[in-house]
């Protein structure tokens, strides 16, 4: 497997840890060349090397240096996790010896790179066939890989709906509806807590902005990046998750916030199989405020009992479709 980092804190990478130990249980070895490495709770039959370097060519070197004499034992499959570059790399080291090479991708931006990796790679692995920007006759459809939590979260009510929007400060988010759609709850006592990394200029200034905002309404938090050990409580303060995110992406954190409980509130249609036919309208069109508002509504409406039955419900479909375990199963049996 190659990925860009092996780091359980990482608060964006982190969970690529859990799909380690999930493949560790399905294969005899698993190697992992890893652009950044930090010490992490593995099982023994995982291998980690890191390939870092300055700079793309002597990154890529590196990266070449390590795979060859990995290749030359003959693995079932190659795994590229999440950045296509890996897969050109390894490409032409893996074709003359036949080993698959798998390029595991969800996202909801194309770009030629991904392209040309798609061309060279056996199967592509993504969550499904909407959260792959390309299409594709070698797409498999796996399951996003989420650690299901022993138990669900549980909140005590104290009348106020609390809502969690989690992840980056990336304009592709659209945190600025979430913010638009408080405005038009006047009579529901709602809070919003927004938090998350901001990595990019872009990420920063949007973090700037809804700052700002929220810095006029006490309704609203902004805050910064959670370390991944901390998420839990973030959850378990929080009575949904709301995920604004463009089309495609099928942002992880709706499906672990799924998995520990919470009710969800998304744009994306791309999460209609997790959340369609439950008795709750749960999505809403993207960037629409005045939808979301209404589906926020509902959900206060719904009250504490309505909302836990409905977060078991979806916690159910996350443990059957989306679980690691499911994940690494589909992973092991396109490597066969």
């Amino acid at each position: 497997m190659i990925t860009q980092a092996v780091d359980e804190t990482d608060p964006a990478l982190g969970a690529t840890v859990d799909k380690l130990r999930a493949l560790a249980g399905r294969f005899d070895e698993v190697v992992v060349l890893a652009l950044r490495v930090r010490e992490s709770d593995l099982p023994a039959n995982v291998q980690v090397r890191s390939f870092g370097a300055r700079g793309p060519v002597l990154k890529a070197a590196r990266l070449a240096a390590a795979l060859a004499p990995e290749l030359r034992r003959r693995p079932v499959a190659v795994l590229a996790h999440m950045a296509p570059v890996y897969a050109l790399v390894a490409a032409p080291l893996t074709r003359p010896l036949r080993v698959p090479l798998l390029l595991w991708f969800t996202h909801w931006r194309a770009s030629r790179t991904l392209e040309l990796a798609e061309r060279v790679s056996t199967r592509v692995l993504s969550v499904n066939e909407r959260s792959f920007p390309l299409p594709s006759s070698k797409l498999v459809a796996t399951g996003h890989g989420i650690e299901v939590p022993a138990e669900p979260v549980r909140r005590a009510d104290d009348g106020t709906l609390r809502l969690l929007a989690l992840g980056r400060t990336s304009p592709a988010k659209g945190l600025d509806t979430v913010l638009d759609a408080l405005q038009l709850l006047e009579n529901v006592p709602v809070h919003a807590e927004v938090r998350g990394p901001s990595l990019t200029p872009e990420e920063r200034e949007q973090r700037a902005r809804l700052a700002l905002r929220a810095a006029a309404d006490e309704r609203v938090e902004v805050g910064g990046p959670v370390d991944r050990s901390d998420v839990r409580s973030l959850y378990a303060r929080s009575d949904a998750l709301v995920n604004n995110m463009r089309a495609g992406a099928l942002d992880k954190v709706v499906y672990e916030a799924a998995a520990a409980g919470l009710p969800v509130l998304v744009a994306s249609d791309g999460f209609a199989p997790l959340v369609d036919g439950l008795g709750a309208q749960l999505r809403f069109p993207q960037d629409d405020a005045v939808a979301l508002a209404a589906r926020v509504r509902d959900l206060y409406e719904l009250g504490a009992a309505g909302r836990a039955a409905l977060g078991a419900e979806l916690r159910e479909r996350v443990r059957r479709d989306h679980s690691v375990e499911h994940w690494a199963d589909e992973v092991l049996a396109v490597a066969r």
